[in-house]
């Protein structure tokens, strides 16, 4: 994969339950305490080199932001860090809310 590609909500949260991906989230600090998917990991300036440094380069990742628009870079950010797979979450946190429970931080 040379560029990230685009994943729904439902397949994500379909991924997510098999446990075949890791979920990233990109949103600033506040909005991800006041709720995010579940099993998210924020990631943000300050801790993107931990993530880089112990994540498996092999290991699908999603990123999500609020809206989907963000997170296009973000997951092509990762592709360059050589992440073989990496998808961005169609319409965001914005969208997932609407259709799946979420937790609050």
């Amino acid at each position: 994969m040379k560029q990230f590609e685009h994943i729904d909500a439902v397949q994500a949260a379909s991924w997510l339950k098999e446990g075949a991906v890791k979920l990233v989230d990109i949103r600033d600090p506040q909005s991800f305490a006041a709720g995010h998917i579940q099993d998210a990991r924020h990631l943000s300036n300050e801790n993107i080199t931990q993530f880089l440094a112990e994540t498996d380069k092999s290991t699908p990742v999603i990123v999500c932001c609020y809206h989907g628009n963000s997170s296009q870079q973000a997951a092509q950010f990762l592709i360059q860090q050589g992440f073989e797979q990496v998808y961005s979450l169609d319409g965001g946190f914005g969208h997932w809310r609407l259709s799946f429970p979420f937790v609050s931080g």
